[in-house]
């Protein structure tokens, strides 16, 4: 089987503007370009995007309905913490974190314009790896 590779991901937002905004200013991604209610960023590998709700009708043939969380997106950091006063500083809302994790990560768990969750998580050294 050849499903071994996420291609992209793609959140459905109200205000397109306002969540690239967000996602630009608060959260620190690249813009990458921006056309017919999509918005793409800078990412190395999966690419991550933005998609105005509006258009849904003429992409999926419905609209979405009621209120989120409709997903996570996590992004991997080098410093979970530095990015936490920043994102506080720029008045996001956190939902949790800094945190150690049972599974071998340090987590930051906070909330986009839309109610959809984000999370910067940075891997923690196993024991007996220096």
């Amino acid at each position: 089987m050849d499903l071994n590779r996420v291609d992209y991901v793609i959140l459905y937002v109200r205000d397109l503007d306002a969540s690239v905004a967000f996602y630009r200013d608060v959260v620190g991604l690249a813009p990458k370009f921006t056309d017919s209610g999509y918005a793409e960023f800078v990412t190395e590998g999966t690419k991550f995007a933005l998609f105005d709700r509006a258009g849904l009708p003429g992409l999926i043939g419905r609209e979405v309905q009621g209120m989120g969380p409709w997903g996570e997106v996590a992004f991997m950091v080098e410093d979970v913490d530095a990015h936490a006063e920043r994102l506080r500083a720029a008045g996001a809302r956190i939902l949790s974190g800094p945190v150690d994790r049972p599974w071998g990560q340090r987590t930051l768990h906070f909330l986009d314009p839309d109610g959809n969750v984000v999370e910067f998580a940075k891997d923690l050294p196993r024991e007996g790896e220096g």
